[in-house]
């Protein structure tokens, strides 16, 4: 245990003694002196008492050697026991020394420290410090009392003493009456025969003075440590409640106490997080949740339309397109689902964002319906000789904006004569020059967009195969009349 701390120990709840006061001795004088006392509060001679030896008549002297051999045997220089026998944490109780002895942990826990640092013992506990690191020890502490210089004695009492009315020697309370010594700082202790100054729980005697200890220098608290006045409070660090023991600090848990997180809390030691549900972002106050708008970010997360909506968001198809996935749209076709209101002299044609109905019989004089979507001028009809001997109706579709060039549909002769040549060409409804013909052989042909193209459109497109035998002088044309249409979107 460190110097300085044998009289009780700088602790708080540590056994403190009171220890009676050595009697002054009393010498003869001519003349009665004054009360003396002592820096300790012990009392000096009663002026009344009689003087001693040859200043006393031979009938007394017996008397005061009587009374002195009495007062030597009395017990009132004996010691009390010491009523305290637990000691706080780090120490413990000394039978012999009767006072709380501080444990020494670099002896009784096998290797302390560990690697290259040393163990220093200190009030309570121990520290782990490198091996040139030093500590100054207190020394300051409580020291055995000074004599107390010897007075005469004018009466029969020892000091202490009085005599009652009926000359009865009783002990002297010179706590209550104010006839002790004792600093403002200290307190007065009551003794038989005598009194005691002695310093309240939390202060040690330095010099003639009680000084408030220090309890924050020898680290009984975990985190933080307030001294005061006779004792010390501990405080923790926010996030941080006192334990049981008044000195630990235990992790509070905010999530379970109402932390102010407005959708998800996930407690840490010694703190607390806040944190948003998907589709939601931290405020920059750390609490509460703002929705992210996703559809601001990026104008690829859907193919049409992006809607937000709290905490996610939705892609939306326009009609005729129905969502595939999570962000696609997909045309819907009418004409295979049933979803169309054609009637049964009608066929229904589907394209990108909807639907057309038509004339199972499209062909107009003077040409005749011999089977779907195909027509045939008789060469019997004069009407015929200068028009294409058929034509056949076809339909499709294309996106808007495609890219060119672009083949979009190809043309195949059905019958091949010997010896003829066929040639391909746009006969009509090409005005703007959107698309041409690309002649692949002599049977076939592609169709191919020249630019892009904005929809809603519709092209009726005339694609003629003319044949032609030079050794027979026979030409003839047949036509395929294909429209086009054109979506209003890129898908």
């Amino acid at each position: 245990m460190p110097p300085g701390s044998s009289a009780g120990g700088p602790w708080p709840g540590a056994g403190r003694r009171l220890r009676a006061a050595p009697r002054g001795t009393g010498h003869c004088r001519s003349q009665p002196s004054r009360r003396s006392r002592g820096p300790r509060g012990r009392r000096g001679p009663n002026p009344r008492m009689l003087p001693f030896a040859s200043c006393l008549p031979g009938s007394l002297l017996l008397w005061a050697l009587l009374l002195l051999v009495l007062g030597a045997a009395s017990p009132q220089d004996s010691e009390e026991p010491d009523s305290y026998t637990e000691c706080t944490d780090g120490y413990e109780w000394d039978p012999d020394s009767q006072h709380c002895r501080d444990v020494n942990e670099c002896l009784t826990i096998p290797e302390a420290c560990k690697g290259e640092m040393k163990c220093i013992n200190h009030y309570g506990g121990y520290l782990c410090l490198p091996r040139s690191a030093a500590v100054i020890n207190d020394l300051h502490g409580e020291g055995p009392p000074p004599p107390v210089p010897p007075a005469e004695h004018p009466h029969p009492c020892l000091p202490g003493y009085e005599p009652d009315e009926q000359e009865r020697c009783v002990d002297v309370d010179e706590c209550a009456q104010a006839l002790h010594d004792c600093r403002p700082s200290q307190e007065c202790h009551n003794l038989p025969g005598s009194y005691q100054c002695t310093c309240p729980d939390g202060y040690r005697k330095i010099g003639p003075e009680c000084v408030d200890i220090d309890e924050c220098r020898y680290r009984y608290c975990q985190h933080r440590c307030v001294n005061l006045p006779g004792s010390f409070r501990c405080q923790c660090e926010p996030g941080f409640q006192l334990g049981p023991n008044n000195r630990s600090c235990v992790d509070v848990n905010e999530c379970d106490m109402g932390a102010p997180c407005e959708q998800r809390c996930f407690n840490s030691y010694g703190t607390f997080l806040c944190r948003c549900h998907q589709g939601y972002e931290l405020h920059r106050d750390g609490f509460s949740c703002s929705d992210i708008d996703e559809c601001s970010y990026s104008s690829y997360l859907c193919q049409y339309r992006c809607v937000n909506e709290p905490g996610r968001f939705s892609c939306h198809c326009p009609q005729g397109y129905q969502l595939l996935a999570t962000r696609l749209c997909q045309d819907i076709d009418e004409c295979e689902s049933g979803a169309h209101q054609c009637s049964e002299a009608q066929t229904c044609v589907n394209f990108h964002g909807g639907y057309r109905c038509v004339d199972t019989n499209r062909c107009v004089e003077p040409y005749v319906q011999v089977s779907d979507n195909r027509c045939l001028c008789p060469a019997s009809n004069p009407l015929c000789r200068e028009q294409p001997s058929s034509i056949v109706h076809r339909y499709m579709s294309i996106t808007s904006e495609r890219s060119v060039p672009a083949d979009v549909f190809q043309i195949q002769a059905t019958s091949v004569y010997p010896g003829a040549y066929n040639a391909f060409q746009i006969r009509a409804g090409n005005s703007q020059g959107d698309f041409y013909i690309r002649q692949i052989n002599n049977v076939s042909a592609m169709l191919v967009l020249a630019r892009p193209v904005t929809g809603p459109r519709e092209y009726v497109l005339d694609l003629e195969m003319v044949t032609m035998n030079s050794l027979m002088s026979y030409r003839a044309s047949s036509v395929l009349r294909l429209t086009v249409f054109v979506g209003a979107y890129t898908f």
